[in-house]
């Protein structure tokens, strides 16, 4: 290896698990967990700006995490069944999430189904509260590739870039190259690639006041425009590696990509703006705390918050 490139490449950890006594902490599940609070963090600050109850993003991701995790896991288990079932192969290692392996678009799928769910117990309409969630997730996105980078995995194609990852020369040996072979650290570009979709998301929602459901087609965009390409640069082994010359999770990026942008299209001119009111009739803040009528006595009107945009702060807007 060249002495300048070893001097300025990023190195990789010796070992992605510490011991506090006898429990583990895993450096991939950490990066997993930080992403998620950071999500929910911006979604909760996002939600009350548009109208919503303090606590209700924290209890929609309580249907969200546990029904992202399993999709995510799903996901990466059907496009690489082969790593976990066939002979030589152990099928129960397919439920060792801790080793690596969520497929981000399995995890968004049923992420958003159990959004879904928790919506309609709480009584929140579910377009206004994703368009809240989505900058978050790219953050938690964003924050959760460092993971790979703790387990060595799912680097790019040989790079001599004063920023290559060097890896152990096993995991290098194991890729298929020479041991002190550099490589692209496509974490680290999907890192910052999804931090910048975060600014701009977040900056165009401001800009134009997004809503029903434009938030969530811009974020769709703008990361499938980013994971194209950087999934173009890795060399892990998947079981759709060439489909008409291109990966099966580069040819899904293009794919979304086009479903959300004449998503956002026709929401732009079907229902302009954004929405009023954030809760199913009845559920709002408005009606929760509503006296209940006494006969004979006359009740005078009290203001109430309106459950809708009205009380959006632009200091403290997300």
């Amino acid at each position: 290896m060249d002495p300048l490139i070893a001097a300025l490449s990023i190195p990789s950890p010796e070992s992605g698990v510490w011991h506090v006594g006898p429990l583990p902490l895993r450096g991939y599940a950490l990066s997993i967990i930080l992403g998620i609070v950071a999500a929910i963090w911006i979604g909760e600050r996002r939600w009350m700006a548009r109208g919503g109850r303090a606590g209700e993003i924290q209890d929609l991701a309580v249907w969200a995490v546990p029904f992202g995790l399993v999709g995510a896991r799903l996901y990466h288990v059907a496009t690489d069944h082969a790593l976990y079932f066939g002979e030589g192969r152990n099928a129960w290692s397919a439920l060792y999430v801790w080793r690596g392996g969520l497929g981000v678009w399995g995890g968004i799928a049923l992420g958003a189904v159990g959004v879904l769910v928790g919506a309609r117990v709480k009584g929140i309409k579910l377009l206004p509260v994703l368009d809240a969630m989505a900058p978050g997730v790219l953050v938690a996105q964003a924050l959760g590739r460092w993971g790979n980078w703790f387990n060595q995995e799912l680097f790019g194609k040989p790079s001599d870039l004063p920023w290559a990852l060097r890896v152990s020369d096993s995991t290098a040996i194991d890729a298929g190259y020479p041991a002190g072979t550099t490589f692209h650290p496509t974490f680290l570009y999907e890192f910052s690639w999804n931090l910048l979709a975060f600014a701009v998301v977040i900056w165009a929602d401001r800009r134009f006041r997004l809503g029903h459901g434009r938030v969530l087609a811009l974020y769709v965009m703008t990361y499938t425009l980013g994971r194209g390409w950087i999934e173009m640069l890795r060399i892990d082994t998947v079981e759709l590696s060439d489909v008409g010359g291109l990966r099966f999770n580069v040819w899904t990026s293009i794919v979304l990509f086009v479903v959300a942008a004449l998503c956002f299209a026709l929401s732009a001119k079907l229902r302009p703006g954004r929405e009023e009111v954030v809760y199913d009739d009845g559920r709002g803040p408005a009606t929760d705390a509503a006296p209940e009528p006494v006969p004979g006595v006359a009740v005078e009107a009290e203001e109430r918050p309106s459950g809708g945009i009205d009380r959006e702060d632009p200091e403290t807007r997300w």
